[in-house]
C-alpha cells in the first residue's frame, strides 16, 4: 500500500521549534519531489516548503524563509520540515505530498500524486 505518514506536530511555546517527518511506504520516494503544506481552520491550504527529488532545489513561503528548512534523507526514505521560531500564525494541520515529476512546487497542490493524513502544530503559550 503506498502511503506517507506525518509525524512530529505538537503543542509548542512561540519561539520554539519541531521537526516534522514524511515518511513513505510502498514506493521509493528518492524519486519524488515532496512538498509541505498546512491548512488552518477556515484558511485555505497553502504550500509552504518543497524540495525536488534530487534535493538540490527548495522552494519557501516567505511567511516561512529563514525559519524553516527542509531536508531528505532517501535511505531513510523520508523528508524532513524542521521548524523554528514557530510563531501563532504557524497554527495548523501540516501535510506531506509527493510529486512524481520530481520537481515539486508551493503555488499548487494539484501536481501531487500522494498526501498524508496530516500533523497538528499549535503555537501557543
Amino acid at each position: 500500500q503506498l502511503q506517507l505518514v506525518e509525524s512530529g506536530g505538537a503543542l509548542v511555546q512561540p519561539g520554539g521549534s519541531l521537526r516534522l517527518s514524511c515518511a513513505a511506504s510502498g514506493f521509493t520516494l528518492a524519486y519524488y519531489a515532496v512538498g509541505w503544506f498546512r491548512q488552518a481552520p477556515g484558511k485555505e491550504r497553502e504550500g509552504v516548503s518543497c524540495i525536488s527529488s534530487s534535493g538540490g532545489s527548495t522552494n519557501y513561503a516567505d511567511s516561512v524563509k529563514g525559519r524553516f528548512t527542509v531536508s531528505r534523507d532517501n535511505a531513510k526514505n523520508t523528508v524532513y520540515l524542521q521548524m523554528n521560531s514557530l510563531k501563532p500564525e504557524d497554527t495548523a494541520v501540516y501535510y506531506c505530498a509527493a510529486d512524481s515529476s520530481g520537481i515539486g512546487t508551493i503555488a499548487t497542490w494539484i501536481p501531487y500524486d500522494y498526501w498524508g493524513q496530516g500533523t497538528q502544530v499549535t503555537v501557543s503559550s
